[in-house]
């Protein structure tokens, strides 16, 4: 049986001191998995994980040592249950030395949004999105358009 292609189990980010990365992550409220190890982080996320790796290890791991990798492209998301949830895990975040780049408010497509940037520069979205419902473990499926 062949799994299907369109998924994503695995997400690193890059990040220029692991230690302060890892410090930033566990004051946010995320636990580090066991299987972590020296040089690498593993957080169990809902049905993947994200993992934190040294910039100059990450990209020798990647094939192209010496290039320098940066941050900012790509844009994490967390979606929350409610406005007074997204505000909950936003403010975690700034509490643990996040940099605020947008505090969370009503948007213009009917949500509620804030954008904060990791100690890296890694930018995560901490929103509310009335028209995706979670399922009670966190976890996020398209509905259906019908």
């Amino acid at each position: 049986m062949a799994l299907p292609r369109q998924r994503g189990t695995l997400i690193t980010l890059g990040v220029a001191d692991l230690a302060r990365a890892q410090e930033f992550y566990a004051a946010w409220g995320w636990q580090p998995h066991e299987a972590s190890q020296e040089g690498v982080a593993f957080y169990q996320m809902n049905g993947a994980v994200l993992a934190l790796f040294g910039k100059v290890d990450l990209a020798a791991d990647q094939g192209r040592p010496g290039a320098e990798l940066g941050t900012g492209a790509v844009t994490l998301a967390q979606n929350c249950a409610d406005d007074a949830e997204t505000d909950e895990v936003f403010a975690a975040a700034l509490a643990a030395g996040a940099t605020c780049l947008k505090p969370p408010e009503k948007v213009f497509w009917g949500g509620y949004s804030g954008y904060f940037a990791d100690p890296d520069g890694h930018v995560w979205e901490i929103a509310t999105n009335p028209f995706w419902p979670l399922a009670d473990d966190g976890t996020l499926t398209l509905p259906d358009p019908g």
